[in-house]
């Protein structure tokens, strides 16, 4: 059994470099969760008429409603099984802004075909979008987001273009610093850029198993649709 990222990328996943290979192992296979601590350099938004949609986001923990430069922030990646039996990785970034923390709430499973994993974003599921992934030729990881879905309920909508937005995710290893880089940049079609973030950090591997998920990592709510 391979972690759902090596699922979905199948051979492309051993053309990553070996830090990202072990960092997207993380799953109850090797028993592993990955802990993530470093440094945000930027936290953007785009123009002035995205901020309402920032906030109401941010009230579930979706996107993030505040810029910054020089951010401590967290990413933690624990798998463990969700209420459906579906093996699922968390992605909780927390970012140190003043004022206050703020996150940004993600969980991943593997497309019931296993060629696309499941981003469901927030801390009650209502959103999720199909990932793509890909290796890029000098070993970093590029993910595309592709169609987003609301549900709550009956209810199970295709977002339009015109409000949604496409995610490209940008992540890599510095050798020279032993340090992985992430950029993240979220882009509407018709509007431009919408919001993104770009910074370094290093990764600590624990025992899952003794580590275990920690109160408040998981969604509120679980969506068996994807």
């Amino acid at each position: 059994m391979s972690s759902i990222f090596r699922t979905v990328m199948g051979n492309d996943f051993g053309r990553l470099h070996p830090q990202l290979q072990r960092r997207f192992s993380v799953g109850l296979a090797s028993g592993e969760a990955c802990v993530g601590r470093g440094v945000m350099d930027r936290i953007w938004h785009g123009r002035g008429f995205v901020k309402p949609f920032l906030s109401l986001g941010g009230s579930r923990n979706i996107l993030v409603p505040r810029t910054g430069r020089g951010v401590p922030f967290t990413i933690e990646n624990v798998p463990y099984a969700d209420s459906y039996g579906r093996e699922t990785v968390t992605f909780v970034r927390t970012f140190a802004l003043p004022g206050g923390p703020r996150r940004f709430d993600a969980t991943m499973v593997a497309g019931p075909a296993g060629d696309r994993i499941v981003d469901y974003l927030g801390t009650h599921q209502h959103l999720a979008s199909d990932l793509r992934l890909f290796a890029e030729p000098d070993g970093s990881l590029l993910i595309r987001s592709g169609e987003h879905r609301f549900r709550e309920g009956p209810v199970d909508l295709r977002v339009p273009e015109l409000i949604g937005g496409d995610a490209e995710v940008r992540e890599s290893y510095d050798d020279a610093t032993g340090r992985f880089r992430i950029r993240v940049r979220v882009t509407n079609r018709r509007l431009g850029p919408l919001f993104g973030y770009e910074g370094s950090f290093t990764a600590e591997y624990v025992d899952v198993r003794s580590h275990g998920v920690r109160a408040g990592l998981r969604p509120v709510r679980e969506e068996i649709r994807a």
